[in-house]
């Protein structure tokens, strides 16, 4: 037995666990149909200065654990230099045994570096140093990064108003990795943000619509998914805490939005009629497209008020919310499946407490046309550790069919987090090694191993249906 933390059979419990890992699951492509990667930086093929650059910069991860340690904010988001915030990271790693963080900083330190040490503060500058000067050299550019990790598929998250420049620059380079988009409109629906119409008047700006009536709402947004799908976006994305279904007439959401580009004020309940009726509106047009959806659900966000004035939006404030998510989803996706206009759809639940609620809607909208339709989504943000994926693995299984899920995905800012690929895949493939090594699943390892590959690559390969992706 190695003494590393990183080795050939990390997480790999027995020998079944180690065959299906090493001879189905490790050699497979990455599809990483959700994340947050910056096109720009991709586009522009852009080679960091040092570590602490591709690393520790927008990692909110890192910054939660670096604060609950008592680190200053200077060396977490503030004025402090490259180095002496890697410096303050590394002392902070040793504190996060047990917490993910612990085994994705090593992961990466292996699979990008060839770094098996453990970080600390007596290897940070040694590390710093080997790291930052590999990052410095053409071979560890963002392109390169994604290709040392066999990703073949990267879509983006970008809002309606974005001109997809970085996206056209790349059709027809050289680049292998196909990089895509997802639209992401919900500035567009949270019409109670007190910025909504400065946003409104940007969305017109960029659909050349003047948008005084909800008619001219809906008309940017479609001429948006319009402008969208033909730079090849298949997807779309939501972030909300929860799923918007009232009732509502169309006449009341077209005073209501009349109401708010006129400055006046609109109650709670109004917001929520609104917000129902784009969403539904939104989500018959990617039907229309062909588009798949996807609703990341469940989260609490910007709960620390102070800090939020500080330093913004998606700065590590946000936690898990206790939203009823049952009704509303079920109502929402009735009203689609209702007008036959339900697309795919991906559900993504932030609480485990809703799991098996997520596991058993999907059930009632899987209609039989199409393998998976509906899917529940991987563990994500807070539940995609160990725990996290083992739970929404367990409950998809006992409510649903493990063997059409369509996998793992990053939804990460960071160039270097494609090893939660592989960490998801371990942690797979010792679920179903443990369980044939018990004798509850059949010692059948040719058969459990396509189920494998389908649910790390196949599954998603097919469901979105990328033109080009893994053809010869």
């Amino acid at each position: 037995m190695t003494n590393k933390l990183i080795h050939d059979n990390f997480l790999l419990e027995n020998k079944y666990a180690e065959l299906l890992y090493h001879n189905y699951a490790s050699k497979m492509p990455i599809i990483d149909y959700h994340c947050h990667l910056s096109p720009q930086d991709i586009a522009n093929d852009r080679i960091f200065n040092n570590i602490t650059n591709v690393w520790i910069e927008g990692d909110h991860y890192k910054w939660r654990a670096m604060r609950t340690l008592g680190i200053d904010e200077k060396y977490i988001t503030g004025s402090g230099s490259d180095e002496d915030k890697f410096k303050q990271w590394s002392k902070t790693v040793p504190y996060t045994l047990r917490n993910p963080l612990y085994h994705w900083t090593h992961l990466e330190l292996a699979r990008y570096f060839e770094i098996d040490e453990l970080l600390n503060e007596k290897s940070a500058s040694r590390i710093y140093d080997e790291a930052s000067n590999k990052l410095n050299s053409k071979a560890f550019s963002c392109q390169n990064l994604l290709t040392k990790m066999n990703v073949e598929v990267v879509c983006t998250t970008e809002d309606p108003t974005d001109t997809l420049e970085h996206h056209q620059k790349l059709v027809g380079s050289d680049f292998k990795t196909y990089i895509s988009t997802a639209f992401r409109p919900d500035k567009a629906i949270l019409i109670e943000s007190p910025t909504y119409n400065q946003y409104i008047d940007s969305l017109g700006k960029a659909s050349e619509i003047s948008i005084n009536t909800y008619t001219d709402l809906c008309d940017a947004l479609k001429k948006r998914i319009q402008y969208f799908d033909d730079n090849s976006c298949k997807l779309s994305d939501h972030g909300l805490n929860h799923i918007y279904a009232e009732n509502y007439t169309e006449s009341e959401v077209k005073l209501i939005f009349k109401k708010k580009r006129e400055q006046q004020e609109i109650t709670a309940t109004e917001a929520l009629k609104f917000q129902s009726a784009i969403l539904q509106f939104l989500a018959e047009t990617y039907h229309e497209f062909g588009w798949v959806q996807q609703f990341h659900l469940g989260a609490l966000r910007n709960n620390n008020a102070r800090m939020n004035i500080i330093l913004g939006a998606d700065t590590g404030w946000d936690s898990i919310g206790d939203f009823p998510q049952a009704e509303k989803l079920s109502k929402f996706l009735n009203a689609l499946d209702s007008k036959d206009k339900l697309t795919k759809t991906i559900i993504y639940n932030l609480n485990p407490a809703d799991n098996e609620v997520m596991a058993t809607m999907i059930g009632n909208f899987n209609d039989g046309k199409i393998k998976g339709k509906v899917q529940f989504g991987s563990g994500w943000w807070f539940l995609d550790q160990k725990d996290g994926i083992i739970k929404q693995l367990n409950a998809l299984s006992n409510m649903g069919l493990i063997s059409c899920f369509i996998g793992m995905l990053t939804d990460s800012r960071s160039f270097l987090s494609y090893p939660r690929h592989e960490y998801f895949r371990r942690v797979l493939c010792n679920l179903f090694g443990d369980e044939i090594q018990r004798g509850e699943l059949p010692n059948d390892l040719e058969w459990i191993g396509k189920i494998i590959q389908d649910i790390c690559y196949n599954n998603a390969k097919e469901y979105f249906g990328f033109p080009n992706v893994g053809k010869e």
